[in-house]
């Protein structure tokens, strides 16, 4: 018998086991999926908009519950577990609110008597989720996927699997038919078999780069749509012209919410050579005065990794950027405690070819890069393999928005950190993957659109 363990990052310690599912139950859920399927696309939007209500009910009032959980089994603060569940209720009632205009018939003037485009479900829509937002991202595919009138079959990360039990379980209090929803606690070695079943027809997965190529061959080997939300390295210009007070905030949050794993946090900053050293040693100032403690501490800025396995290989990343002439201004040593926690840490004057130039830093690391002029700091922001999010902070908004938009990325936000909104699309280009989430663009990537015609 197998079992998920899920270990407490910030004490090292087991929380507990969930079985494994065989191979047999799998199959067996998986069908009983298909079948809901069957039943569920004959629903109205309005039918599934009252349950998705109910769930956004259901979210608010066990958020507590929730949140706690989630910072227990990835170590999350609580601060920041609360607003995740409340942004689960937010795209629930958006997406039951908006289902009907987004996926509204469109009329296509033609020759015929009539001719118009309709979007309808295609099936049961896989989801190989990660942990670093374990009720978030699964929200953010079911929500659109089911409200379009699929099916969803979540297979989680192994240290989140409570997690994902709750939310299988919140779905059902919800209302929703059995089958409708489902979670499947299995290794990642199990993934291909599922893919390969005739019953899924589609792949959504959000996850490192080597996970997403691995997912997208089988899938495409089995001709069955996917959507890849991969990993990136955001660059964020900071011109001259910007309040620095302001911009070191940002910073400061922007590298350290999620205990620094985050797909689109700031992770490598492009600052003007005129502002570069006071920018550096303010921006030091508040890393260093940021609280690292327990997660449930109120107080607490941020805290553990989700894991040691993960603290570790960041922290080989740390030495191999100093090794290769990346300068350590601040952190960058494991600390001598229980768990998983890494310092805030701040690696300077760093150049194409260091590890944490072209590679994503998934923790609490900051990478901090000098440009003479708005020219080298765009070519410095697009020299990287992933193209998720991207930045610009000035005082100068038509300037900004001139720079962003010369970002190769998915998004590029002026004077805010890059953020998820379930009224705009989110995606990547480059490494971070291809197609996107959330909004009209989101809902419609696990629909066929299909063409009527009548003479």
């Amino acid at each position: 018998m197998e079992y998920a363990i899920t270990i407490n990052p910030a004490t090292g310690e087991e929380i507990t086991k969930y079985e494994r599912l065989t191979s047999t139950e799998v199959r067996d859920k998986i069908t009983i999926s298909k079948e809901a399927y069957s039943l569920w696309k004959q629903k109205s939007y309005e039918e599934r908009a009252v349950l998705m209500h109910k769930l956004a009910d259901v979210l608010d009032q066990n958020k507590e519950e929730y949140a706690q959980l989630a910072t227990r089994e990835m170590g999350k603060v609580i601060g920041q577990s609360r607003k995740e569940i409340e942004k689960c209720a937010w795209i629930c009632r958006y997406y039951a609110d908006t289902t009907s205009s987004l996926l509204a018939d469109e009329i296509v003037p033609t020759e015929a008597s009539k001719s118009y485009v309709t979007f309808q479900p295609i099936g049961v829509v896989l989801a190989v989720m990660p942990w670093n937002f374990p009720f978030y991202q699964v929200i953010r595919f079911a929500v659109p996927a089911l409200m379009a009138g699929n099916t969803g079959i979540l297979k989680h990360a192994t240290n989140v699997q409570g997690c994902a039990l709750a939310i299988e379980k919140a779905f059902l209090k919800a209302g929703f038919p059995e089958g409708v929803f489902s979670n499947l606690n299995i290794d990642s070695k199990k993934v291909k078999e599922v893919i390969e079943n005739k019953n899924i027809v589609a792949v959504t997965l959000t996850g490192s780069d080597p996970a997403g190529r691995s997912v997208a061959s089988i899938a495409g080997q089995n001709l069955k749509k996917t959507v890849m939300e991969l990993g990136g390295s955001d660059a964020y210009i900071i011109l001259e012209d910007a309040n620095l007070e302001e911009v070191t905030d940002l910073a400061t949050l922007g590298r350290l919410q999620n205990n620094g794993q985050t797909c689109i946090a700031a992770k490598r900053f492009v600052v003007l050579d005129a502002i570069y050293d006071k920018f550096l040693s303010l921006y030091t100032q508040k890393m260093k005065a940021a609280k690292m403690s327990e997660p449930t501490d109120e107080t607490s800025y941020y805290g553990p990794m989700a894991r040691v396995d993960l603290r570790d290989e960041l922290h080989e990343q740390v030495l191999k950027t100093i090794a290769q002439g990346g300068k350590l201004i601040l952190g960058g040593y494991i600390p001598d405690q229980k768990g998983a926690y890494y310092p805030a840490t701040i690696l300077a004057d760093l150049k194409p070819g260091m590890e944490g130039f072209d590679n994503e830093l998934f923790g609490p690391v900051a990478s901090v890069i000098r440009a003479k002029d708005d020219d080298e700091a765009i070519a410095l922001a697009n020299n990287s393999q992933f193209g998720l999010g991207s930045g610009v902070l000035t005082a100068n908004k038509e300037r900004g928005e001139k720079i962003a938009l010369q970002l190769e990325a998915g998004s590029s936000f002026v004077n805010k950190l890059v953020v998820s909104d379930p009224r705009l699309p989110f995606g990547g280009v480059k490494n971070s993957g291809y197609g996107r989430e959330l909004a009209a663009y989101g809902i419609r990537e696990f629909v066929n659109t299909k063409t009527i015609w009548i003479d």
